[in-house]
């Protein structure tokens, strides 16, 4: 009797994510990372969105794109990062078919605005190291809210067609996704239909944003050092060159990671483990949103300046309130004596 073959399709209400293959025993680990990399990142990033609002002398272009960028690192760190804790130490791997494809369009849009901000950033250094005369009159609040609509309609654009054709397959081989959240060539990959249009749509789309951001910011940190170096005076140059270091470490850490997690993705093969690809793709999405305010914070001077400032208000807003309960407690006709923090940050007795 002749093998009968049957093909199985079927059109999924949900998907369930596998997480991290071959890596199921250390699942508690992993999540234990992706936990860290989310409260540093979300802790960094609304740190500098505190102190930049806080402040009216940071309310200049590159720190409104700081800001910006902080916003966009929190957003996207919140879109993956709890669906990967509820695999990793919950068990929980099912998602609905248009909850799916809705963190898909998110994660998608807030890594394509990340890479439309870093290329907005390198602009903003470019004009103020090779332009400064003219920096504020082309650098305007107006500009830079006309770059983040363009980027807005560049992701829409570029991105919603793929969500579309998604949605008309006709059905799926399987609803298991051998990832820890939704990526499109992830899904894609389990339609049974022909696939090549989404895959050159989405080869498209990636050089399209990631690439043209890159060439973009290459030429203008090339503009950039040029004219450093072109500086008579080698403290001008140190100088220069300092206010450029955040942006670099930044640019290196999101762009140097998005494309090698493509490449190893698309031409890696049989050569790399399924497990390595995936770690490459979460690392990809976690670990700059963590680094960014790490980077900024350490390396920008006015930021550090005015931590220190806040942490010394609160420090003494503490010490006043100590004060006041002490006045309280304090039986008529006494005195103490309190240490309190002057706006220099020396100490000084109070005595009451």
């Amino acid at each position: 009797m002749p093998d009968i073959k049957v093909n199985v399709t079927f059109y999924p209400t949900s998907f369930i994510l596998v997480g991290i293959p071959g890596l199921e025993g250390a699942y508690k680990w992993v999540g234990a990372g992706v936990c860290l990399c989310y409260v540093l990142a979300l802790l960094g990033n609304m740190m500098l969105l505190t102190v930049i609002s806080a402040s009216s002398g940071l309310h200049k272009p590159m720190f409104i794109f700081l800001s910006l960028l902080a916003s966009n690192d929190a957003l996207l760190s919140t879109s993956i990062a709890p669906q990967m804790l509820s695999i990793f130490w919950f068990q929980k791997r099912h998602i609905g078919f248009e909850s799916c494809l809705l963190q898909m369009f998110f994660l998608h849009s807030l890594t394509s605005l990340e890479s439309g901000l870093l290329l907005g950033m390198s602009f903003d250094r470019y004009i103020a190291i090779c332009q400064p005369l003219r920096y504020g009159s082309i650098m305007t609040n107006t500009i830079i809210l006309k770059l983040v609509i363009v980027l807005l309609v560049r992701v829409v654009t570029l991105l919603g067609p793929c969500m579309i054709l998604i949605k008309t397959f006709p059905a799926f081989k399987t609803n298991i996704v051998p990832h820890s959240y939704c990526e499109h060539m992830a899904i894609v990959k389990l339609a049974a239909a022909d696939i090549r249009i989404n895959s050159a749509l989405g080869l498209a789309v990636a050089f399209t944003i990631l690439g043209v951001d890159l060439l973009f910011i290459l030429v203008s940190y090339c503009a950039i050092f040029h004219a450093v170096f072109s500086l008579p005076s080698k403290d001008a140059r140190l100088k220069t060159f300092n206010t450029c270091i955040p942006h670099l470490c930044v640019f290196l850490s999101f762009h140097g990671l998005a494309l090698f997690t493509f490449l190893s993705h698309r031409y890696g093969g049989r050569r790399i483990p399924p497990y390595v690809h995936i770690i490459l793709a979460d690392t990809y999405l976690l670990v700059p949103p963590m680094l960014n305010p790490i980077i900024y914070g350490v390396k920008t001077k006015l930021i550090r300046e005015q931590v220190w400032k806040t942490y010394i208000n609160i420090k003494t807003l503490n010490k006043v309130t100590e004060s006041v309960k002490m006045l309280y407690v304090c039986p008529p006709g006494c005195q103490f004596s309190q240490q309190m923090v002057a706006g220099n940050g020396k100490t000084q007795a109070v005595t009451y």
